[in-house]
């Protein structure tokens, strides 16, 4: 009967845990550290994401015209904070920086150049509908394919 109850127990958590992640507001998430947000968005499925995702939008929708104000203005006080820290650094460890950004751009290179033209493309789309919304009628970039010449 105990391992009963145990059993119960741990399968009601394994249950719970994951729509705990539905609840997180985005203040809470702003509180956290950059590297405390990543791992817990990494930890997170792709369908938590999506749906963490379409929470926050209602929830910006549903912000005051002061309560955007504010939101804008903390962003632009963590970019200030972000450029300060950039010039207070040593070149030495500027380089770093920048060594681990290429590191990181020539990863996402390589997974690139992996992927199958359908991969990409499929790629392409989802990347389309983050960065616009799912706006059908953007412009398409350089490189993409595309009946006029640029």
């Amino acid at each position: 009967m105990q391992n009963l109850r145990l059993v119960l127990l741990a399968s009601g958590l394994a249950f719970v845990l994951p729509i705990t992640g539905y609840a997180q507001s985005i203040s809470d998430i702003e509180n956290l550290s950059p590297e405390d947000r990543r791992a817990y968005m990494e930890s997170m499925s792709p369908d938590e994401r999506a749906a963490m995702r379409e929470k926050w939008a209602v929830e910006r929708a549903a912000l005051t015209d002061e309560e955007r104000a504010a939101m804008r203005a903390k962003r632009q006080e963590i970019q200030a904070e972000r450029r300060a820290k950039w010039e207070s650094m040593s070149e030495e460890e500027r380089d770093i920086v920048r060594a681990k950004r290429q590191e990181i751009h020539a990863m996402r290179r390589e997974q690139w150049e992996s992927m199958s033209d359908e991969e990409r493309a499929a790629a392409r789309e989802k990347m389309g509908k983050r960065k616009h919304g799912g706006n059908g009628d953007r412009q398409r970039h350089k490189g993409e394919d595309s009946d006029t010449p640029e």
